[in-house]
């Protein structure tokens, strides 16, 4: 849902454009597995799937389910990953938008850069950007600017624009989540995308520092939700846990936030909350999105440059007027903020 939100706020700013929607998919063999019920546990999975559809039915929004309806057709195409770029879109203008944080640089990282033939979605979010197969990647601040350079993408493939569903934390200070001032604690799915959890040490953490205070938990929408419960229950009694439900908004209204590998860590940070983080917080603070609530607009502004630089070059011309300042200075196209 975090993909479709973006899209969704960067195609309200794009009016002009006859836009349509899909949900995330990819090719077989992969596709096969997705079928089968294997791939759950990440956004490809069925029940990702089933929710992104509901929203777009919901919002009216047209949907041409993997591309095929108009395949081939499109002056652009927008995603929140290069994790996997199916084939029916390869050689169609490209723009990524970072989702959100990236995972740890783990092992998994270091053999998908070591052996290239590992597919990068075997990494997780650590080896966003690293296709190469888009115009601009859209990022959501400077200090993100700087990672995915250190990781080998082109700083002249960078555009800093912010990201929609980050980009106006304040917005959350008015909200109907009826508890506040307690300790809020999002976990990660870190089992589930078969990495190591050490549940039991960070529950009796999270006990430790909220002493009488209230406890909230939100659980990833990816956890296995009866295990998770039961161990909360087990270790920090008491304490409130949420399945559903907006976690920033959960968070905004906090006094004390706690979290494993979470993108939502931001909302802490840029709240002025008391942050707890499996992430170094210097680090997260230099990383932080900006917060000037026009990532969407930003991000339009990109897709449009993109788009008049491939007509101007299928009419025989080698360059588009932007294109020099994107090469030395790998920021904002038009006076976009800094």
């Amino acid at each position: 849902m975090n993909h479709t939100t973006q899209m969704h706020q960067i195609a309200r700013e794009l009016p002009e454009c006859d836009a349509w929607f899909t949900p995330y998919y990819c090719d077989p063999p992969l596709d096969w597995l997705r079928r089968a019920g294997a791939l759950e546990f990440v956004a490809l999975g069925e029940r990702h799937r089933r929710r992104c559809m509901s929203y777009l039915q919901d919002q009216a929004l047209q949907i041409d389910l993997e591309g095929t309806r108009h395949a081939g057709q499109y002056d652009l195409v927008l995603t929140a990953s290069d994790l996997i770029v199916p084939k029916n879109v390869e050689g169609t203008p490209i723009v990524l938008v970072q989702e959100g944080m990236t995972d740890p640089e783990d092992w998994r990282y270091s053999l998908c850069r070591t052996v290239k033939i590992m597919p990068r979605w075997a990494a997780g979010s650590a080896l966003t950007g690293l296709s190469l197969q888009y115009d601009r990647f859209c990022v959501a601040s400077a200090g993100y600017r700087n990672l995915f350079i250190g990781k080998g993408v082109p700083a002249d493939r960078i555009v800093v624009t912010g990201i929609p569903n980050f980009d106006n934390f304040r917005r959350l200070l008015e909200n109907p989540f009826p508890h506040k001032n307690h300790v809020q604690v999002c976990t990660s799915d870190l089992r589930e995308t078969l990495r190591y959890d050490d549940r039991a040490g960070f529950l009796r953490g999270v006990a430790a520092l909220a002493g009488t205070r209230e406890v909230i938990f939100k659980l990833h929408p990816n956890e296995n939700e009866a295990r998770a419960t039961r161990e909360i229950n087990r270790y920090v009694p008491g304490a409130r846990v949420f399945a559903e439900g907006s976690a920033e908004e959960m968070i905004a209204n906090a006094n004390i936030l706690v979290t494993q590998l979470s993108s939502v860590v931001y909302v802490g940070l840029a709240l002025g909350l008391e942050v707890h983080s499996y992430f170094d917080l210097e680090e997260l603070k230099r990383l932080l999105p900006l917060q000037l609530a026009r990532a969407a607009a930003n991000i339009a502004e990109v897709c449009r440059d993109v788009m008049a630089r491939h007509r101007l070059r299928r009419r025989g011309n080698r360059s588009h007027p932007g294109d020099a300042r994107y090469r030395s200075e790998g920021l904002q196209p038009r006076g976009l903020p800094q």
